[in-house]
């Protein structure tokens, strides 16, 4: 059987983050059970198009998750379960923010079926949440965390660096201070400007490059010295505590999307199709899913296997790359590659997307 994903996405917030640039709404009064219910139907909906799939896994992203009742969370988690056969030990992980949390939420979830945790803090002083249009306080963050400590075996925060101004012993007490939380996973994002958000609007830069790299080089070698082991260009965890429905997507398994901003990679007879909403399908060429899955593949501080690689797309990896780009990088010391396996070495890693365009040939 061909492994799957499940990602449920809920597109509304309290606020708009000024950073953002993810598909998400702020709206109040949101008919809850008529949005389940749609959910519900289109789960039901995907599972006629593929019987071949064991679910690996659930992932409740946003917008924000955390803002639905646990009382619907458990429906779509039943309902997953009564569709598709599921792997013993489902991770089922759900995407939260310190301002929901009411005290009983996070048990609450955990009695819906959610078994990893992973909560949206962004940054440990009142200065930088206040600049990154966080509705939360640091200690709203702190009092969250200790909530998800209590109440889950898997957890994670998000945490955001390279902010303007940001000065590298702040970050490195920042990330010790992370680090000693006692969390099994940590998400390090660079702040990158995108257009059409906020900050674009207003000018906002982020850190100079120069200072980022100092910045993803502190990251490193902080959370190594806590012993958090880097499986992928943003994301830490200690041993056996990775994300495995993250890694479905940068391996390259299949995965269905559900809501308004989920959008799905899944098989249908012999092809595959990227999938959206509402219920619509566009199929994806071997080219195509190759060239996406050598862009996500390369991110995975392991690399990309090249016999999984063209299990999962058809296509060999030596078809699509640029083979004199390719030589070139090795020689520069940003890429390695032996007859079983490619993947950007620690020099490369900063330099991720100058890499992927080269290979490429954009």
């Amino acid at each position: 059987m061909q492994r799957l994903g499940i990602y449920i996405h809920w597109p509304f917030c309290k606020s708009k983050c000024p950073y953002c640039d993810f598909f998400s709404r702020v709206k109040k009064d949101i008919n809850q059970e008529e949005f389940i219910s749609s959910y519900l139907s289109d789960l039901e909906y995907y599972r006629s198009l593929n019987d071949n799939y064991m679910v690996e896994s659930i992932f409740f992203g946003g917008g924000t998750p955390s803002l639905i009742e646990p009382q619907y969370i458990e429906k779509l988690i039943d309902k997953t379960s009564s569709l598709w056969k599921c792997k013993d030990n489902l991770e089922i992980s759900l995407e939260a923010n310190p301002n929901t949390d009411n005290g009983n939420l996070f048990a609450d979830l955990k009695q819906a079926g959610i078994n990893r945790l992973s909560l949206g803090v962004q940054a440990l002083n009142e200065k930088d949440l206040k600049f990154l249009g966080r509705t939360h306080t640091l200690a709203q963050a702190y009092k969250s965390v200790e909530s998800v400590l209590q109440n889950f075996d898997n957890h994670s925060i998000d945490l955001i660096y390279a902010r303007p101004n940001q000065k590298p012993q702040e970050w490195e007490e920042e990330l010790q201070n992370a680090c000693n939380l006692g969390l099994k996973h940590l998400s390090l994002y660079q702040l990158t400007i995108e257009e059409n958000t906020f900050f674009a609007q207003k000018g906002i830069k982020s850190a100079e490059d120069d200072i980022a790299e100092e910045l993803y080089k502190i990251s490193d070698e902080v959370m190594k010295s806590f012993c958090y082991n880097r499986y992928e260009v943003s994301n830490y965890a200690q041993k056996n505590f990775e994300c495995h429905h993250n890694l479905g997507y940068w391996e390259g398994f299949d995965y269905v999307g559900i809501g308004n901003g989920g959008i799905g990679r899944i098989h249908i007879t012999n092809d595959i199709y990227n999938t959206y909403y509402p219920r619509k399908q566009e199929i994806i060429t071997k080219t195509e899913r190759a060239e996406e899955l050598l862009i996500m593949g390369l991110r995975l501080t392991k690399g990309i296997n090249k016999d999984l690689f063209m299990k999962n797309c058809g296509v060999g990896l030596d078809k699509i790359i640029d083979k004199q780009a390719l030589n070139i990088l090795k020689k520069d010391g940003y890429i390695f590659e032996n007859k079983n396996n490619i993947k950007v070495t620690e020099k490369g890693n900063f330099v991720l997307n100058y890499i992927i365009n080269k290979l490429v040939g954009l």
